[in-house]
């Protein structure tokens, strides 16, 4: 029987990488022009980390209450789909931590003066929604890996960017990219973990499309892309210590041998939580050395 703790220990592996890393990687690009705003940046990791986890439970509702999810799916379970907690009660908790990002949001709006960043924040909480709610969710049009890389990538990085300096840099551009692809890499192991309940449910996913190997593939090419997108970071800051962020590769050459190898069921839960720690590594690695004013 699938708890709370069961449900938070299955979310952490998603929440903090992909709520964590965009504001790190932010942070560092505003450092590079001198720019760091702590407030801001807090602000921004409230604002993030909100979202993320409402977006768990927005999923975990919607599946939830269409079937998707069932007691047998591998890995960590859901609260709806395996009957641990009521179906209004988890939406509830969507909703209220969409609410905190919003508060977050707009208190750095008034900070910045920049209004039209309401619409973005709206937008947001959106595409968070109708990832898998909605009448016709995106996520099960193979667009999932879209949202995360815009939303949690683009979005994140250039908007804690953005809110710390006022503008949108080109290093922090590259950031993006690369902690997007990997927020993606991460999509692409769950959904693989998943692809044969998904099949049986009608969930088009990405990878569902794909097929078995071309997921992997996916996976590997979003690791490259990631290590050129580091590379640009520093041949666009000069700031040649944001290299450092390459070390994600580290914990992360056993797993995607482990995947390009064919690793099914739990192994790709392992591969998922490395996915993760690798996303939090390049993040820490290009504040880290993009910080460093030489």
């Amino acid at each position: 029987m699938t708890t709370m703790a069961d449900w938070v220990e299955g979310a952490r592996l998603r929440t903090l990488p992909a709520a964590v890393s965009p504001v790190l990687a932010g942070t560092g690009a505003a450092a590079a022009v001198g720019s760091f705003r702590p407030l801001h940046a807090v602000l921004a990791l409230v604002v993030a980390l909100a979202l993320q986890v409402g977006v768990n439970y927005a999923n975990d509702y919607s599946d939830g209450i269409r079937g998707t999810d069932s007691a047998e799916r591998v890995g960590p379970q859901r609260l709806v789909g395996s009957g641990a907690a009521p179906a209004a009660t988890v939406k509830r908790a969507a909703f209220g931590c969409f609410g905190l990002a919003g508060i977050a949001g707009l208190v750095l709006v008034i900070l910045t003066q920049q209004w039209w960043l309401l619409l973005v924040g709206l937008a947001c909480v959106l595409a968070a929604w109708y990832y898998t709610g909605g009448k016709h969710p995106y996520g099960y049009l193979g667009l999932g890996e879209v949202f995360v890389f815009v939303f949690f990538g683009l979005v994140a990085v250039c908007g804690t960017t953005y809110v710390q300096v006022g503008a949108v840099t080109l290093p922090s551009l590259f950031a993006a990219i690369a902690i997007g692809a990997l927020a993606c890499a991460i999509l692409v192991t769950n959904n693989l973990r998943d692809l044969d309940t998904d099949i049986v449910a009608g969930k088009r996913t990405l990878e569902t499309r794909l097929g078995d190997r071309g997921s992997r593939l996916l996976f590997l090419a979003l690791v490259l892309v990631t290590v050129a997108a580091v590379v640009a970071v520093a041949i666009a800051s000069g700031r040649w210590w944001s290299l450092l962020g390459l070390a994600f590769v580290l914990p992360l050459a056993g797993p995607t041998r482990a995947l390009l190898t064919g690793a099914k069921g739990l192994a790709l839960v392992q591969v998922l939580k490395l996915t993760g720690i690798a996303e939090l590594i390049a993040a820490a690695g290009l504040l880290i050395g993009l910080a460093i004013p030489f």
